[in-house]
């Protein structure tokens, strides 16, 4: 009688507690490091008119501390074992985590266990918190991307909570209290919203034993309410023009695309790696050269602009395709969009070739590599696949690149790519701004 093959085992471990937190453990033994991240399933997409930025601020209180790890105690701690850590807001998460020697890692799962429950939010810390978020804005205010990128989000998004950036309003930094900062932490800062990873040098069984035994007591909690309104249709092309400080001129343009879980997000990514040079969607991975893309080739080496990239992102809803380009001094915005257009129009016209489809996929491959070649790459990969779908989204997630056709390519830039349904910004130093322009 023939041996029946035994099924590989997972390389992550999935378990849900009791209480309803999602736990994924994968074993690596390659050095005494262990990288331990804890999602919440909130971010500017849950924050209601007059609480936006909320789940950032909130982000910032948890590093105020504990009764049981006061702020300054944590600092030290985990500085003495040669560890790091932070903590990240976007759009539809807020993450923290720890990377440490394995023989420490225990701290982290001790702090971030109390912290989920106990963060203290003293009237004291929120209002120095306050202070410093207001600098983190008037700062990225400072910069004219960061502006027209406001402006242009806020035309594309006027219904969904994506209309905001994550930083918030400053009218609401400046007349939120106490009381909502805290409500918004009770309300989302629990297991069954929650995802715990873990990566590195460990036993999983052990791991497990000891995440269970210190976030299993915690209670559950409610489902937080959801605060999506799903975005209408736009119906035809946005303009947005800003004027400002500076010498340099930019054009950004976005279109309306699907989210990360629809068909057509990976032949999205794929139509962004031909045009632009494609980026990696972890947050510690960069992008390669993108000297080689359609875009740089028709903008920067005509001497049109200076740079020009793409972006795009993986979301739990519907966003935007982003293209960004630095104006060359002595051109305008006006020129650079034609030529931009020019290749846009060029590639919903026909499909790109099969040599571009190849160097577009070497290069995918290559940004893969990069983004999860450490514990801590890994850790954040794991955890957000998981806050988008699910943890096997970032193992599928090559393989379903790879199988991306050039006519994938043409239908998606056919579908999305159309005037109707994309937003056009430019930002103009002052003193020619579009009163200037215009002479």
């Amino acid at each position: 009688m023939a041996k029946l093959k035994s099924k590989p085992k997972p390389l992550v471990h999935k378990t849900r507690l009791a209480n309803g937190l999602t736990v994924l453990l994968r074993e690596m033994h390659t050095a005494p490091v262990v990288s331990f991240w804890v999602w919440y399933r909130v971010g500017s997409r849950n924050e209601r008119t007059g609480r936006t930025g909320a789940s950032h601020w909130v982000e910032h209180m948890l590093f105020k501390g504990t009764a049981r790890f006061p702020a300054d105690a944590l600092e030290r701690s985990v500085s003495r074992t040669g560890g790091v850590w932070n903590a990240m807001t976007s759009q539809d998460w807020t993450t923290y985590y720890e990377t440490m020697p394995s023989s420490d890692i225990d701290l982290a799962l001790r702090l971030e266990a109390d912290r989920m429950r106990n963060s203290s939010f003293k009237p004291a810390d929120v209002d120095s918190e306050r202070t410093v978020i207001i600098s983190e804005r008037q700062g990225a205010e400072n910069s004219p991307m960061f502006l027209l990128g406001e402006e242009l989000q806020a035309a594309a998004f006027r219904v969904h909570p994506y209309h905001h950036e994550v930083l918030g309003d400053q009218t609401d930094i400046e007349s939120m209290q106490r009381a909502d900062l805290y409500e918004h932490y009770r309300e989302h800062y629990v297991p069954s919203n929650a995802i715990v990873v873990a990566v590195g040098d460990f036993r999983a069984t052990q791991m497990l034993a000891r995440i269970r035994e210190l976030f299993g007591k915690i209670p559950a909690g409610n489902a937080p309410r959801l605060f999506a309104r799903a975005e209408p249709e736009q119906r035809g092309e946005r303009r947005v023009h800003l004027s400002g400080d500076g010498q340099t001129a930019f054009l950004e343009v976005a279109y309306h695309i699907p989210g990360a879980r629809d068909p057509d997000f990976l032949p999205l990514v794929m139509l962004d790696s031909i045009l632009a040079g494609g980026n990696s969607l972890n947050v510690f991975g960069g992008g390669l050269s993108n000297k080689t893309s359609r875009l740089y080739r028709a903008l920067v080496l005509t001497e049109l602009a200076v740079n020009v990239s793409g972006g795009i992102s993986a979301t739990i809803d519907p966003y935007l395709y982003g293209i960004s380009c630095v104006v060359r001094d002595g051109r305008t915005p006006e020129e650079v969009e034609a030529a931009l257009d020019a290749e846009l129009d060029r590639i919903v016209a026909e499909a790109p070739t099969a040599t571009e489809l190849a160097k577009a996929a070497k290069q995918a491959k290559a940004v893969f590599a990069y983004s999860a070649e450490s514990v801590s790459n890994l850790g954040f990969w794991y955890g957000f696949a998981e806050i988008l779908d699910d943890h096997t989204w970032f193992a599928n997630y090559l393989p379903r690149l790879m199988a991306v056709t050039a006519q994938d390519v043409h239908r998606v830039a056919k579908r999305y790519l159309a005037r109707t349904n994309r937003i056009v910004g430019n930002y103009r130093p002052a003193a020619s701004g579009p009163a200037a322009a215009s002479k």
